[in-house]
């Protein structure tokens, strides 16, 4: 059994249907009900069994509760995918504070209320696999791209410290650095950009990626894959 966030669409979309095609069970989390439906039939059609939530995680009060409706259906993820995310470009000196608190709040403070919902469930079955899914930005400074890259940044050191602090519980924590992938994150209105999104990785391989991670046995793991375009950065 998996579960997924942000995923009605991109990289959460393709990475539920290739951990269909492994024989995951699904539980699958996002905040569009029609895209988040379109898929779950598609999956059930499948074989497999799907259970849904349509929850905003950009609003942190509704989390826990929207989590543990769709946890208390009697299905206990042993993968987590926190796939969800959104990124801002604009100066950093410029950026409202209701913009930063709202990307920090998906981009890390939603993936750490996703990690103390389902952390009981692994606990209680031994162990389970995080991923979550990060970008080069931790690792470099991109201009106008500063929210988005503290945001990341901080999520790659949240993901090591849980690592740590679960591993006696049989938790692995594994992080998917990405470079750029073409998602509809480029056409969200917070992001403005005039990059050739050809060069970029598609979401299938991005899933792919999750999916390796995702299978590999108990007796080892990845902390950080990182996947770029052949490219470079952009």
């Amino acid at each position: 059994m998996a579960l997924v966030t942000g995923a009605s669409r991109g990289i959460g979309a393709a990475t539920a249907r290739q951990l269909a095609a492994q024989g995951f069970d699904l539980l699958l989390l996002a905040r569009s009900e029609a895209e988040l439906a379109e898929l779950a039939t598609e999956l059930r059609a499948s074989g497999r069994r799907v259970e849904t939530q349509v929850l905003d995680l950009a609003e942190p009060s509704g989390i826990a509760t929207g989590l543990a409706d769709l946890l208390g259906r009697g299905l206990d993820p042993g993968v987590v995918v926190n796939n969800a995310g959104a990124a801002y470009t604009g100066p950093l000196a410029a950026m409202p504070l209701e913009q930063w608190q709202w990307l920090l709040q998906l981009n890390l403070t939603s993936v750490f209320q996703v990690c103390q919902a389902v952390l009981p469930a692994l606990r209680r079955q031994g162990g389970g696999h995080i991923i979550n899914v990060s970008s080069h930005a931790a690792r470099h400074a991109f201009p106008d791209w500063g929210a988005y890259c503290a945001s990341k940044a901080a999520l790659a050191s949240f993901s090591r410290c849980l690592a740590e602090e679960e591993r006696r519980h049989g938790i692995r924590v594994s992080t998917l650095t990405l470079g750029a992938v073409n998602t509809p994150l480029w056409d969200s209105a917070t992001v403005h950009s005039s990059f050739d999104r050809r060069a970029m990785l598609s979401t299938e391989r991005a899933a792919e990626a999750l999916v390796s991670l995702a299978l590999q046995p108990a007796s080892q793991i990845v902390e950080d894959l990182t996947l770029m375009p052949a490219g470079g950065a952009f």
